[in-house]
């Protein structure tokens, strides 16, 4: 019997089409595509700066695109997907990329048709995904790490990337280059990439690794996680938190206004 993937609805959130779907629903389908293994899968785990950055700036718009399952990581990302749907199909908690890593990898252990690859970061954070993962997670198969050069790579840099995946031949490829670096690499070489699942997973490696501290759980939930991470990294995430969430709360305005004015 051919296998295909399972359907997942998605609405449009400021012109991101954003799944409602729940880690099980999102893991379900992640495991179907790897095992199909007939293309490259984009998967991105989309926060307010996600979403934003898509409709403001056309060319990351364009790469997004081309990810075919884009889960509403942020609270904000629910909580506009529960005002599209019923009361029956509302979203009970959000996909959170670190956590749908992590469920993604218990999901898979014992299970040797599923093959982890990490693509980016520093190599000591590598080092340290890997201990962890092995210590926790002992029969799931990670098979492979590569830590990228820092700055622009050499014309050979992807064909030397993909022959490490296709040396270890990983099925599901977790990329922390950093957003929208990652994004638009992913969309970029989509149709060149070894067969597998690819996931923008962003901060992911540098919180597992325990060299980030992630926000405490209620946090999280309130919606607050952005203002917790200014607070951890005000220089290097104040200008993005500001510009973002203050473009999404306008876009989500614009388009409510727009709506109602039809």
């Amino acid at each position: 019997m051919a296998v295909t993937l399972p359907i997942i609805v998605t609405k449009d959130i400021i012109g991101l089409p954003v799944a409602v779907t729940s880690y099980a629903g999102a893991i379900q389908w992640i495991k179907t595509a790897a095992i199909m293994a007939d293309r490259a899968y984009a998967v991105e785990a989309a926060n307010t700066h996600v979403a934003a950055l898509a409709r403001h700036d056309s060319t990351f718009g364009e790469a997004m695109s081309r990810f075919d399952l884009i889960c509403p990581d942020g609270m904000p990302l629910l909580w506009s997907v529960n005002r599209k749907v019923s009361e029956k199909e509302k979203l009970t908690d959000r996909v959170y990329g670190p956590t749908l890593m992590l469920k993604t990898i218990e999901a898979t252990e014992g299970k040797g048709e599923y093959r982890h690859f990490f693509l980016g970061g520093q190599q000591t954070t590598l080092d340290k995904l890997n201990t962890r993962f092995a210590q926790e997670f002992p029969r799931t198969s990670i098979v492979g790490s590569y830590s990228p050069p820092f700055g622009d790579w050499t014309d050979n840099e992807f064909e030397r990337i993909c022959q490490k995946i296709k040396a270890t031949n990983a099925n599901l490829i977790w990329v922390g280059l950093g957003c929208p670096k990652q994004e638009r690499w992913i969309a970029k070489h989509k149709d060149e990439l070894p067969l597998g699942v690819y996931f923008g997973i962003g901060a992911a490696f540098t919180f597992h690794a325990g060299e980030v501290k992630q926000a405490p759980i209620w946090i999280q939930k309130s919606g607050l996680e952005w203002f917790y991470r200014i607070c951890k990294e005000p220089r290097r995430l104040y200008k993005r938190y500001l510009t973002y969430n203050s473009l999404y709360i306008w876009y989500n305005i614009f388009d409510r206004q727009k709506k109602s004015a039809i």
